[in-house]
């Protein structure tokens, strides 16, 4: 239930208001778009809303929905005020996707019998449903469907605080006894993403299991942690050697994408949408016009001399 989602406290409290109105009328909630970086809590979120509109959920995903054929028989199965859950909705086929808006406008579809000369079209009423889309890339969306979401909600990254209750509460479902710096310090490392933290607290949990007497204490999880090549600010191995990369092969930058994944071996679309954006937010990296470029903090991060164009001299009143 909401009551059982932790933080995304603006988004959660929004929507609550939005279902009890319309449990209140009677009426199939809006279509609802989630966006925001992957391990947030779309999916959790979606069921929560089915849960709370006391409403079965039939879920699927974008490139699951190849044909229209496909479309129309989850939505002629769907019940009175049913919800529909698409994940990766951004990658939806074309021609599915103009069968879905009659179908999220008017509850109806039209469907194509036969072929030639005996050609006919028949429309058929669905249910009122709520259909839920949840996507990592909401630029991708076209605008026709984008624009038939009556409630848009972009999930944002957790603080360690929020993470820490988060992890305290899988630990407690793991029957896996934590202690409170232990569950601040996987928090403080997971990218503010609690399914990051839900996998290293598992992870730790085995640590704890071999290494220790089962109990997750701070040492455990800092050995833990060290173990997988997660550092004190969150950063794993590909993290840090994208950076090394920029900074001793390309003298700190700027330097183009593709060039920096094959320098770390990696594909360009990785490093893009799962590496990038927290060395970005983190202030690690900055994107320019002509390329990537390592900021003073990813020096000082990785011990390595300040070259002239970042380090400062004396100011005017040293």
């Amino acid at each position: 239930m909401f009551a059982d989602f932790t933080g995304q406290q603006k988004v959660v409290d929004n929507i609550k208001i939005f279902v009890q109105a319309a449990k209140q009328r009677t009426e199939s909630l809006d279509h609802v778009l989630l966006h925001g970086p992957p391990g947030l809590g779309k999916t959790t979120l979606a069921f929560i809303i089915a849960n709370e509109l006391g409403a079965h959920i039939k879920v699927t995903s974008g490139p699951v929905l190849d044909k229209p054929g496909d479309l129309a028989g989850l939505l002629t199965n769907l019940e009175l005020h049913d919800v529909l859950f698409i994940d990766e909705i951004h990658r939806l086929n074309p021609v599915v996707e103009e069968y879905l808006y009659s179908a999220m406008e008017d509850f109806r579809i039209d469907i194509m019998l036969d072929s030639g000369p005996n050609a006919r079209s028949v429309q058929i009423n669905l249910n009122p449903f709520t259909l839920i889309g949840a996507t990592t890339r909401a630029g991708l969306l076209t605008s026709p469907l984008r624009a038939r979401f009556g409630i848009t909600a972009r999930l944002e990254y957790y603080e360690s605080r929020l993470l820490t209750g988060i992890v305290t509460r899988s630990a407690d479902i793991l029957n896996s006894p934590i202690e409170k710096d232990a569950a601040y310090e996987i928090a403080r490392r997971s990218r503010g993403t609690p399914r990051i933290a839900n996998n290293l607290l598992r992870r730790t949990r085995d640590f704890a299991q071999i290494k220790g007497d089962g109990t997750i204490t701070k040492a455990i999880a800092q050995f833990a942690l060290k173990a997988l090549d997660v550092d004190e600010n969150g950063l794993d191995e590909m993290d840090n050697r994208i950076l090394m990369a920029i900074i001793e092969k390309f003298k700190g930058g700027p330097v183009g994408l593709t060039t920096i994944a094959t320098a770390v071996s990696e594909e360009a679309e990785t490093i893009e949408e799962v590496y990038e954006p927290f060395l970005i937010q983190e202030g690690y990296l900055k994107r320019t016009s002509r390329g990537r470029e390592a900021t003073e903090l990813a020096y000082r991060h990785l011990k390595v001399a300040l070259p002239p164009s970042l380090s400062k001299g004396p100011g005017l009143f040293d």
